[in-house]
């Protein structure tokens, strides 16, 4: 079951935080494990002896406490049951449901006796008066769906890891649907869909007011279906024109912005390496999972092998949490990935499923390389077994890479 792999890399920063003067912010698209992660740390504080009565847990989806989500009251019932002389731990799940919930976080913040967990499935969360209101104030940890390191743990009678990421690569990453595929692939995909349909329906459309779902959802296919490739407004709207119905480009920016404010894409800009400037147009969009975009295209899974490579080692380089990231631009080529640190130093990356067989492919991965002058590490990650060095490139397999060792 999902609930028994521990994902140590957020367990443990929320170990770090514990008794920290500061709001614990998990944010991340739903059913990426938030809920699941603050129950196990639950596990975990009563472990260290925190008694059962220091700890209130309340999850606002739950439809017992979606009849009263009035922020005062809930205060007044948190502040009633708070154990006195010792530290209480607050678990907010959902926070997002309970109107004008920027006055209740405040409100318990404030009080000497509690340390406060939130979390949050859409990025408003953290914008506007909340951000305002807790500057200084509180650390996100943004959630994804399984690693490939973590999607081995659930398979553990599967010795083949390069057979594994194969199936990693065609279908979801969300922990429950991994679950559930185990038991029926169709439950697994309905299960899929439902977090769509609840993303899109009730985060997107209903909040936003978005009149035209069908353009709405045409505008997702596309940027679904084009993953890893540079893109805009104006020519998605473009693209989108059917005769005498197209989409504003306005619109389209609103639609972008409300599909990354819930974590169904992320934008990465482009950064011009010799002018050492960030370009304003053309972003690179990757989807939060790729069963997601599965279940919107009429692709096969196994469709478009370089693109979903990319879009994997881009959500690990967001889970690895080592720099910014953005795409390379240098004279006519790019870089699939720079990762600049806040020391100053980079690395940078190209993706390609395969190049020991192809060496016009080889040539033109490492092509981008040749153009920049500078010492910082360069990788090139395959699917080839072999790892090899090209004038300072280290090219690696990208299995090895995502599961942090190096093959034989």
């Amino acid at each position: 079951m999902n609930d028994k792999i521990i994902r140590k890399e957020y367990l443990d920063q929320l170990k770090l935080l514990k008794d920290q003067k500061v709001i614990k912010v998990i944010t991340g698209i739903r059913r990426s494990g938030k809920s699941t992660l603050l129950e196990i740390f639950r596990d975990d504080l009563k472990l260290q002896g925190v008694k059962t009565k220091q700890i209130q847990s309340y999850n606002f989806e739950d439809p017992d406490l979606n009849q009263d989500l009035n922020w005062r009251s809930i205060y007044e019932k948190i502040s009633a049951k708070l154990a006195t002389g010792v530290q209480n731990y607050i678990f907010l799940d959902e926070i997002q449901n309970v109107p004008e919930f920027e006055k209740l976080v405040d409100g318990l913040f404030i009080k000497d006796n509690i340390d406060l967990y939130i979390t949050g499935s859409n990025a408003f969360l953290l914008s506007g008066e909340l951000a305002t209101l807790l500057t200084g104030r509180y650390i996100s940890i943004h959630m994804l769906p399984f690693s490939f390191k973590e999607y081995v743990q659930m398979f553990p009678d599967e010795q083949n890891e390069d057979r594994l990421f194969e199936k990693y690569m065609a279908n979801s990453a969300f922990p429950e649907v991994i679950t559930l595929s185990k038991v029926n692939e169709k439950l697994s995909n309905n299960y899929l869909r439902d977090i769509y349909e609840t993303i899109v329906g009730k985060d997107i459309a209903k909040r936003y007011e978005i009149r035209n779902e069908v353009d709405f959802e045409r505008v997702i296919k596309f940027v679904f279906d084009n993953i890893g490739s540079p893109l805009s407004a104006r020519n998605i709207s473009n693209a989108l024109k059917m005769g005498s119905n197209s989409i504003f480009h306005g619109t389209v920016i609103n639609y972008l912005k409300y599909l990354t404010k819930s974590y169904l894409i992320y934008p990465v800009s482009r950064y011009d390496i010799k002018g050492k400037k960030l370009l304003t147009t053309n972003d690179k969009y990757y989807a939060v999972d790729l069963g997601l975009r599965n279940i919107l295209l009429s692709n096969s899974p196994k469709s478009d092998i370089g693109h979903r490579l990319e879009n994997i080692v881009y959500l690990e380089l967001l889970r690895r949490n080592e720099g910014e990231i953005f795409v390379g631009k240098t004279q006519e080529s790019e870089v699939d990935f720079i990762v600049q640190k806040m020391n100053g130093e980079r690395i940078y990356y190209q993706v390609a499923y395969q190049v020991n067989d192809r060496p016009e492919t080889l040539e033109r991965e490492l092509l981008p390389f040749k153009k920049i002058k500078d010492n910082y590490t360069k990788m090139l990650l395959t699917m080839d077994l072999v790892p090899e060095e090209f004038d300072g490139v280290k090219k690696i397999n990208v299995v090895d890479w995502l599961l942090g060792k190096n093959r034989g």
